[in-house]
């Protein structure tokens, strides 16, 4: 891309940039700056009050500045007047340490310093909804297994055709799209890359695909479990790692099992070790749990983990190991922060390494009908309060995350939760009036 925003504008065409920023909740927050005043926002960054966001600042905290990083600019392929940059958040000439982007780009520069690359890909799952939230979009989306119904595409082809030329346009490498097992519910997957570039790519592709959505007047949501007794969005995370030349897949070995190598067993491990903990993370909100801990859905499966297990090819784990060199976690769900995701991955598989953590006992049964044959795995936590206090006690997870970081995100997270356990709700009328 290069390294001058003010030349990439005169270069495409473009009049405003938006520097962007995601919060400790996955918000995306931006300034729309005239293309004739990046070259000193480039230099300096843009000024937000971050107590107005959600980071553990205050109203008397200094500035702080989103300074651009021109390596992710994006220009909107919808509106070519605009380009998309996100943005890395200083204060005093210091990094924000609970910033995500912050966040994940010193996990990344930790594993560069033990000879690891990490990339992956997600499959960010998605419904087309009514404008008011409350119906999916297209009334004749009724089938009971909905997954790849093809006449139910082809009623939303305007809207995925236009997102997937998009990512073709960016060269993103888009390579297939589908209904998914959810009635209104859409999966559009694109080629795995470093994870900070999938991070910004993943930010970038919310933020186009709501922006697409509401063009055709309809609205997109990546909640995790927006609908009862529909299947929830999930956000799988496949991920390798390579040598640093980024050549050498080092997860890949035909002579292991599974193709999976030792070093590709721990980080693995690492996983499965903290996947308590990491659920505060990867399922971050009190809707979150709805989906993990589902009953049968209406097509038959949630399609989602409860359980601390890993296997092959099953998709009834929360880890698979689909082929060689790689692994899929099924975990994290549609409002998993985009960076946030990548940073306790590589957290976690980082400690499994250096460890050399096992990933226990590799099971192949259907976890729908026969994981109550399985003891002593653990269960995922049954709520965000349980995942918050698995984070809490999961000393070195937070303290690779970092403590500032780990500090803010459980403070504001614990005062989401009281939010919600001080909300009134109809149900405790219907359960409780005539006690």
């Amino acid at each position: 891309m290069g390294n001058d925003l003010a030349a990439f504008a005169k270069e495409n065409g473009v009049k405003y940039f938006m520097i962007s920023y995601t919060d400790l909740f996955g918000g995306q927050r931006a300034k729309l700056v005239p293309a004739q005043a990046i070259a000193d926002m480039q230099k300096d960054g843009a000024g937000f009050a971050g107590f107005a966001t959600w980071l553990d600042l205050t109203p008397a905290h200094p500035d702080m500045l989103a300074v651009p990083d021109p390596d992710s600019v994006i220009q909107l392929p919808w509106k070519p007047d605009v380009a998309w940059v996100a943005a890395n958040c200083i204060m005093d000439d210091k990094e924000v340490d609970q910033a995500p982007r912050n966040t994940l780009k010193r996990l990344i520069t930790e594993a560069a310093g033990d000879g690891m690359h990490v990339k992956t890909g997600v499959e960010a799952e998605f419904f087309l909804i009514s404008p008011d939230g409350s119906v999916i979009s297209d009334k004749y989306d009724t089938a009971s297994k909905p997954c790849y119904d093809q006449q139910a595409v082809m009623r939303r082809y305007d809207v995925i055709a236009e997102i997937c030329d998009h990512m073709l346009a960016l060269g993103w490498g888009p390579y297939q799209n589908d209904h998914e097992d959810a009635n209104g519910q859409f999966e559009m997957n694109w080629a795995f890359d470093d994870a900070l570039a999938t991070a910004d790519k993943h930010s970038f592709f919310k933020f186009m695909v709501k922006s697409v959505a509401e063009k055709h007047g309809l609205r997109a949501t990546f909640m995790p479990k927006p609908f009862q007794g529909l299947t929830g969005n999930g956000c799988h995370a496949h991920i390798s790692v390579w040598d640093k030349t980024g050549k050498t897949n080092v997860f890949a070995d035909n002579s292991m099992e599974l193709g999976l190598s030792a070093k590709g067993k721990n980080f693995l491990g690492g996983i499965m070790k903290h996947a308590s903990a990491l659920a505060a993370i990867t399922n971050p909100t009190v809707n979150s749990y709805k989906r993990i801990n589902a009953p049968r859905t209406i097509s038959g499966a949630t399609w989602a983990p409860n359980t601390v297990t890993w296997t092959g090819n099953n998709r009834t784990h929360m880890v698979r190991v689909p082929g060689p060199g790689r692994f899929e976690l099924r975990l994290p769900d549609g409002a998993a922060n985009p960076y946030l995701l990548q940073a306790v991955i590589i957290a976690a598989g980082l400690d499994g390494i250096r460890s050399k953590a096992d990933p226990g006992k590799r099971y192949d049964i259907d976890m729908y009908q026969h994981g109550h044959t399985v003891k002593g795995a653990p269960k995922l936590p049954l709520n965000l309060l349980d995942a918050l206090r698995e984070f809490d006690k999961d000393k070195s997870l937070k303290t690779a995350l970092g403590e500032e970081f780990s500090s803010a995100y459980l403070k504001l997270k614990h005062q989401e939760w009281n939010s919600y356990a001080s909300h009134f709700t109809q149900w405790e009328r219907d359960h409780t009036l005539d006690i």
